[in-house]
């Protein structure tokens, strides 16, 4: 039996995945942070902040760890919980002013780093990859039954 032609493709999605985490998390780390922290003050940047199942639907955070992370923010006074002014049952996660003031400083300064990588390519080789790749997260995306 001959190997499925996408497996080549699948190993370097997913290596690079990994080599782009792993880069990533270098710098994170040294901004006093985990990836999934800097996921969250970077997904609340720029926000007034949003309810727990927005923030877990736009981070890279599994829903069983969000509350967690929220947690450990909070515990740094970056975070804060309000109750969310349209629904009463549920609460928006909001950055502080420090988490603020954190995002200002850290979130450029990530851009930057992740831009010593990126600038290596050519604008056209970048818009070539994103180009492939929106093709790609397309070849997974179900059709929706008004399809």
């Amino acid at each position: 039996m001959s190997a499925a032609p996408f497996l080549a493709l699948l190993r370097e999605l997913s290596t690079t995945y990994q080599a782009f985490t792993t880069y990533s998390a270098v710098h994170i780390r040294t901004l006093g942070l985990t990836p999934s922290q800097f996921d969250i003050i970077a997904t609340l940047g720029n926000t007034a902040g949003m309810p727990f199942k927005e923030l877990g639907e736009k981070t890279l955070i599994t829903k069983g760890t969000l509350t967690g992370v929220v947690d450990r923010l909070h515990d740094k006074g970056l975070v804060q919980r309000i109750g969310c002014p349209t629904d009463g049952r549920s609460q928006l996660v909001q950055l502080t002013d420090a988490g603020h003031a954190l995002f200002a400083q850290c979130f450029p300064a990530h851009l930057d780093y992740i831009g010593q990588a990126l600038n290596q390519l050519s604008a056209s080789e970048m818009q070539t990859l994103t180009d492939h790749l929106a093709r790609l997260r397309l070849t997974f995306t179900l059709p929706t039954e008004e399809s």
